[in-house]
């Protein structure tokens, strides 16, 4: 049961350790606390919450957490007091053994700002071991002759505690041959030593018991004790001595098992069994043996197994040599372990943030890890690097830890993906490396509108076209992904003789086909021009626009109209007066579609030897009720073989109108009838206007079931027929004047045709 006093004593101790703990954090750049060791599961430790400068609520908000490179994690956070406590029982002597400081160091992490808080523990120790004995008995030989003042080695007792709890004193029981003497060592051990006093007579007292106490400098003190054993023997009056009272090895730590670091040498005055010496390892741990071994007849020290500088970087061994009288030397012997390079860096990676946006500012922390090489000096020494070519760079942070942080701007569209090879090289000969792979995916953001193949297009279409038929198709390309690249189309909102676009036409808005609505008519428009409008589905969206031009293509839809001469509505007829200088083979008129379409017109010829006989013969002349009678196909085909027959006849009646005509025209110069007129001005009979020719017209005469015809032939280039506009716009031609009685009279119609 544990004295209530020295409970109280170390509550007391437990409070001041966490007082200075707090003190000490708060003054210096680093978080720094003190406790003792050996505290329960979930003790306090330090206002962690606090040194923050967070509030205990703050610390699961952030992901504030603990990150250590030990296997053990020894302490915790705790999110309701915001506090730092204890994961467990910590035993000082476990982490540090005999050091005279025992600090325990490790990172705290606030994830959200990818920041890392260096914290040192100082585990104080406390009296929790006793000194103790390796050995409960040990036993002593001591020759009889052995004179006064003669020393002998005790075994010494080890206490893993440090400072003022560490083992202080050793004390023998009383006797009156012996006394104890206790020498300090160069690493601070105490030594205690056997000393005679008094001579020894194996006669009287062959066996002397003794009990030796160590004792700690703890509150309260701690103390083990071992039983000696003393045996007095036969005189053997030289004891072993060594060379050297201490030797040193310097072995590097990747020498071969079995290697052989040295060998001891002592030596005995004596003969015989009491000169023969024997070689063994005095107090040695459970380390010492399992490392190393010792001939016991030769003194030479091998390894066991493979040294490793990163467990231990050097051993304290003690040799003894005894004869075979019981005499006995020690000797020190220190290997020290030189390191070498055999440990590679290590890279921990603490934070990553795998997705990045495009648009993310320069300097954006991506990652954040630690490096580590368990060698030691240029061995431990590490160098980070990544490729430069990257829009990437590395900032070192403390305690070996580093960002991965944005140095230019990135583009998805250029480069998606980044696959960041860290590379760490130590400074060991030969140097060591380690690769570690940090893959990032570009987000994208909606930065590109979409774009057409053209800056503009134009297709065409015929006329009469199907409803609902396909005209043409636009594509877009749109560099970003996912739905900023989904693109849809739209059409202007226009206007078309009054109606609007989309009566016309309209687009698929996903796969920007354009379809016509209806049934497009050359003769009302050749050609829409519009804009195609393409947005794609980002936030916010982005567009852009082509125009469009839809070109209607004629289809010879449409028969030919006889725009001149028109069909008179009074009785009348029309008149065209053809060139007397027109040739044979003289064009009239000519129809060019395909299929190629027809009209009918009744053409009537008058033959008349002077042209007011015609115009007198033109008044009684009726139009035919029906234009496409079937007895005109009889007349052409009459007319065409009347031909042939009147042919001779025609030259004796031209010779006859010809100079008939001449003297008409001084006889209405004469009679005033058309004395002043114009060779160029119009003659308007029953309000139908003619043109007069001023010269000699040439006149074919026809013979028809008893009725002549005459054809005025225009000439050729100067004096054509009305122009196709001219026949639109103007009205037919017409004279109704007298011909001469003595003529007979025929039916005169004058045929316009308009392609």
């Amino acid at each position: 049961m544990v004295d209530p006093l020295l409970r109280w004593g170390c509550r007391e101790a437990l409070l001041l350790f966490l007082l200075l703990g707090s003190l000490w954090g708060a003054g210096t750049g680093q978080i720094r606390y003190s406790i003792p060791e050996e505290l329960d599961k979930g003790s306090f430790v330090g206002n962690i919450s606090k040194d923050l400068g967070l509030k205990p609520p703050e610390l699961a908000e952030r992901g504030v957490r603990i990150v250590s490179r030990g296997k053990t994690q020894l302490f915790a956070l705790s999110p309701r007091s915001g506090g730092l406590v204890t994961a467990g029982r910590i035993d000082r002597e476990e982490l540090c053994a005999q050091s005279a400081r025992c600090l325990v160091n490790f990172n705290v992490l606030v994830e959200n700002k990818m920041k890392i808080y260096g914290v040192e523990v100082e585990i104080i120790d406390i009296n929790d071991n006793s000194p103790r004995f390796r050995d409960e008995e040990l036993k002593v030989k001591i020759n009889e002759n052995a004179a006064v003042g003669t020393r002998f080695v005790l075994p010494f007792a080890r206490d893993p505690d440090a400072g003022v709890n560490a083992l202080l004193s050793y004390r023998l029981s009383s006797n009156k041959h012996f006394s104890l003497d206790v020498k300090s060592g160069t690493d601070q051990q105490k030594y205690p030593e056997l000393v005679l006093d008094q001579p020894l007579d194996r006669e009287k007292e062959a066996l002397h018991d003794l009990l030796l106490t160590a004792v700690d400098g703890g509150d309260p003190v701690l103390s083990g004790t071992t039983h000696i054993r003393v045996m007095v023997l036969d005189a053997n009056d030289n004891a072993p001595l060594f060379t050297r009272p201490e030797y040193t090895v310097s072995v590097p730590e990747d020498i071969p098992v079995g290697t052989r670091l040295l060998t001891l040498t002592a030596t005995d005055a004596d003969e015989g069994l009491n000169g023969k010496l024997t070689y063994s390892f005095r107090n040695e741990d459970d380390t010492i043996s399992e490392t190393f071994q010792l001939d016991s007849s030769l003194g030479e020290i091998s390894t066991l197994k493979s040294l490793d500088y990163e467990e231990s970087s050097c051993y304290l061994i003690e040799v003894e040599a005894q004869d075979g009288g019981a005499l006995l030397a020690s000797a020190k012997v220190l290997v020290t372990v030189q390191d070498v390079n055999d440990n590679a860096p290590e890279v921990i990676l603490t934070s990553l943030s795998t997705l990045v946006s495009e648009d993310c500012a320069l300097g954006t922390v991506i990652a954040l890890f630690s490096v580590h090489d368990s060698d030691s000096g240029e061995n431990g020494e590490v160098a980070c690097s990544i490729p430069s070519n990257l829009p990437f760079a590395l900032e070192k942070s403390v305690n070996n830890y580093y960002h991965l942080l944005t140095t230019n701007v990135l583009d998805r569209e250029e480069t998606s993906d980044y696959n960041i090879t860290v590379t760490v090289v130590d400074h060991g000969t030969p140097p060591l490396s380690t690769e570690t792979h940090i893959s990032i995916k570009v987000v994208d953001i909606n930065d590109n509108p979409p774009t057409f193949h053209h800056a503009s297009y134009s297709t065409y279409i015929l006329e009469n076209n199907s409803r609902g038929v396909s005209i043409f198709s636009v594509t877009t390309h749109d560099p970003d992904s996912g739905e900023n690249a989904r693109v849809s189309y739209s059409l202007s909102e226009d206007t078309l003789q009054g109606m609007p676009l989309s009566s016309y036409v309209s687009i698929n808005s996903d796969t920007g086909v354009l379809y016509a609505l209806c049934s497009f008519d050359y003769e009302q428009f050749q050609n829409l021009h519009f804009w195609v409008t393409a947005s794609d589905s980002g936030n916010p969206p982005l567009s852009s626009n082509v125009s469009l031009s839809l070109f209607v293509l004629d289809q010879n839809d449409n028969v030919p109209e006889i725009l001149y001469p028109t069909l008179p509505t009074d009785d009348s007829t029309g008149v065209e007066l053809a060139p007397r200088s027109a040739e044979p083979g003289y064009l009239v008129t000519k129809d060019h579609g395909q299929p190629p379409l027809s009209a009918t017109v009744m053409l009537t010829v008058a033959v008349a030897d002077s042209i007011p006989d015609v115009l007198a013969d033109l008044e009684s002349i009726k139009m035919p009720s029906d234009p496409e009678d079937p007895s005109l196909t009889l007349y052409l085909v009459v007319a065409l073989a009347a031909v042939s027959c009147v042919f001779l006849a025609f030259v004796i009646v031209l010779l006859a109108l010809r100079l008939r005509r001449w003297q008409k025209s001084r006889l209405m110069q004469a009679s005033g009838g058309l004395t002043g007129m114009p060779a160029s001005h119009f003659v308007g009979v029953d309000g139908v206007r003619a043109f007069l020719q001023t010269y000699s017209h040439e006149v074919s005469l026809t013979a028809d079931s008893g009725k002549s015809h005459i054809i005025f032939p225009q000439p050729n280039y100067a004096d054509t027929l009305l122009s196709a506009e001219s026949c639109g716009k103007s009205e037919p031609l017409l004279i109704s004047d007298q011909i001469n009685g003595n003529e007979e009279r025929g039916d005169f119609q004058l045929l316009c045709v308009q392609e």
